[in-house]
């Protein structure tokens, strides 16, 4: 990805997709009368977008930017915070929910990392870099988690 516009275009999208997830674990662990994992959860979902507002802050952009699914780069077709199955079960457990969250952000981790690793643009790869490092430190946290709660991690 070599143009600022277009890598900012796709953090929004990842953001804006993170936000969404994490509002939706939060009310599942709502239904399961899980008010830490939910606080949890409901402040991942404030950092996505505070992360979205700083993309379009730096993108300059006033409203979010509209790409046609093949403007899009993504690994698998999908943004990494995109749930790749229908939706949040409002039944599922605490385990799975954590893991899921998980899976998001290292997915996210991914595509930023890849991103940097592979632009020839250095103001791209300054900002996917940070982008990166941001998703890493969620990704520790949520470890953290599952490990407090006993959890399996999947890998």
């Amino acid at each position: 990805m070599e143009d600022i516009r277009q890598f900012l275009a796709h953090a929004v999208e990842l953001e804006r997709e993170s936000a969404r997830r994490y509002e939706e674990l939060a009310e599942s662990m709502h239904a399961e009368s899980n008010a830490e994992v939910e606080k949890f959860f409901r402040r991942m979902a404030t950092f996505a977008r505070k992360h979205l507002a700083l993309a379009m802050e730096r993108g300059g952009f006033r409203h979010l930017p509209v790409l046609s699914a093949e403007d899009y780069v993504w690994p698998d077709g999908i943004s990494p915070e995109q749930f790749d199955w229908i939706g949040v079960d409002g039944l599922m457990d605490v385990s799975y929910a954590l893991n899921l969250a998980l899976d998001g952000e290292r997915r996210g981790h991914a595509f930023y990392a890849d991103v940097a690793n592979t632009t020839g643009d250095p103001e791209v790869k300054a900002m996917a870099e940070e982008f990166a490092d941001e998703e890493a430190v969620h990704v520790a946290e949520l470890e953290k988690w599952i490990s407090r709660y006993g959890a399996y991690l999947h890998k």
